[in-house]
């Protein structure tokens, strides 16, 4: 079982060796400092766990993840030692997902913004609500897409596509996400959740070397984006030193459009 220091994650494992993770934080289960970090050094405990068959990621409430927690955001915007731990988690996060060798699902449930959708689209198999919302974010508050966007998204639902998504930050719902590839499956609301445990159970009753190996070498065509998604990760967080970064976050604060100032000859 898990160390105690992921108790917010509120991990149970079933007699299949299914362990799911839970995000319940209340907020609509936006990610402050503390969870940012603890995202990113599950997998590796998970990854270790020998009682770990296949990993559930699912949510409680209205949203699976409405992102970064405001008050963090614009902890990264104002201070350098926060901007610095937060750039190393981030890649961590994507990074650990990516090598964990044990097979991962996630139920998506309402909004799925930034770190929490990060996780929820680099899973192997992805499942969606109708009513999900999936929303990259990072350009309305004024940064580079980071966290996976680059990484993934071209290779899931094409260059194009990645391209309308990550500029103009559009909302998909759960079947236009599924439509494009983003995610593996759009199902009706009141049967995501027996869907995300039925295909889990499965993969854990599955051949472990056969599926986890499997994994691993489908997970390449990921690693040969790394220098990509090393370049956007890098990018999101300069961005988050600048003027922009401020803007936006004070336009979401204020539930209004933001006026962009950034310079422009870059």
């Amino acid at each position: 079982m898990l160390p105690e220091k992921y108790a917010r994650l509120n991990p149970t494992i079933d007699e299949n060796g299914v362990l799911e993770l839970v995000l319940n934080d209340g907020k609509m289960n936006a990610v402050d400092g503390a969870m940012h970090k603890l995202l990113a050094d599950v997998w590796r405990d998970i990854d270790a766990d020998p009682e770990v068959r296949c990993v559930l990621l699912r949510a409680e409430g209205r949203a699976f993840s409405a992102g970064g927690d405001l008050g963090w955001v614009n902890e990264l915007a104002t201070d350098f030692g926060a901007r610095a731990k937060g750039f190393r988690e981030a890649r961590d996060l994507v990074h650990n997902i990516v090598n964990c060798a044990k097979p991962t699902v996630s139920a998506i449930n309402g909004v799925a913004v930034g770190a929490g959708l990060a996780l929820a689209v680099l899973t192997d198999i992805s499942i969606a609500g109708k009513s999900a919302l999936l929303l990259d974010g990072h350009t309305r508050i004024g940064v580079a897409a980071g966290d996976h966007g680059v990484l993934s998204w071209p290779i899931l639902c094409g260059l194009a596509r990645a391209r309308y998504y990550l500029l103009l930050c559009d909302r998909l719902d759960g079947q236009t996400a599924a439509d494009i590839g983003l995610v593996a499956q759009c199902v009706e609301d009141n049967q995501l959740l027996a869907r995300a445990r039925e295909v889990a159970t499965r993969l854990a009753k599955g051949s472990p070397t056969a599926i986890r190996w499997t994994k691993h070498t489908l997970n390449h065509w990921l690693r040969l984006a790394g220098p990509a998604f090393e370049a956007s990760l890098a990018a999101e967080f300069l961005g988050f030193s600048g003027p922009d970064a401020l803007e936006g976050i004070a336009a979401v604060k204020e539930k209004r459009e933001p006026n962009f100032t950034g310079p422009t000859d870059d």
